[in-house]
């Protein structure tokens, strides 16, 4: 398989970093704010679960505690691996070389589909969406956790890292698509300043990044996050 495959499109920071990426991992949603929204609205007990851009595997364990079996697809052949890696233990995990909009994966297929800062966000993502929708069987369901840019301290950070974000436009998309928005508070919770600050600076370019830490001491953040979901 090719290092990435084609129509991939680009991860500025788990692609180029890796290992910083995975201490945010470790950082995000302390509490399990996310997964219980999810779980409100779809268990994936006894289920078939896909991980759309799994990077590293981080979730696939979680997912596999519970799920009857886990799909991780990934378009980077190096985290492709090491999502393998991680996983070589669990037999009913399997991870895939693919991307979002040509998923390796049959026709209704799954139960739950799960995508977290990856691909989905907003317009453009038309192509994969109508993936989403060919794989997943009568009564599943799908989820797409994106950063909510209009509140908390983070959400700050990032318009200032990305002005020309549009939220009332993503939102727009959104609902327009059947889709359905359920805002959640979540925190970032690092157990050391220089993993705080490894992280923000793959997350923002590197005046924003420096100005972020010379504002902000500690190790922890509030941070808003929007879970899109929807039934099939």
């Amino acid at each position: 398989m090719p290092l990435i495959v084609r129509g991939a499109r680009p991860s500025p920071n788990i692609w180029n970093n890796p290992g910083s990426y995975e201490l945010e991992n470790r950082a995000v949603d302390p509490a399990g704010v996310i997964e219980a929204a999810m779980t409100e609205r779809r268990t994936w007990t006894g289920a078939t679960v896909l991980d759309i851009g799994c990077g590293t595997g981080f979730h696939l364990p979680r997912f596999a505690a519970d799920a009857a079996s886990v799909l991780g697809v990934e378009p980077h052949g190096t985290l492709a691996d090491r999502a393998r890696r991680r996983c070589a233990h669990l037999p009913h995990v399997e991870v895939r070389q693919g991307t979002a909009q040509a998923l390796p994966v049959p026709d209704a297929s799954v139960d739950v589909v799960h995508a977290r800062w990856a691909y989905f966000f907003g317009p453009g993502s038309e192509p994969g969406l109508a993936e989403v929708a060919r794989v997943t069987r009568r009564g599943g369901a799908a989820f797409v956790i994106d950063n909510d840019a209009t509140r908390s301290t983070f959400g700050g950070w990032f318009r200032a890292a990305f002005p020309a974000y549009d939220a009332t436009g993503v939102e727009r998309f959104w609902t327009s698509r059947g889709w359905h928005r359920q805002p959640l508070d979540i925190a970032w919770r690092f157990e050391r300043r220089a993993d705080f600050e490894a992280v923000v600076r793959i997350e923002f370019r590197a005046e924003v990044a420096e100005r972020v830490l010379a504002e902000h001491p500690g190790v922890e953040v509030d941070y808003a996050v929007n879970l899109w979901w929807r039934t099939f």
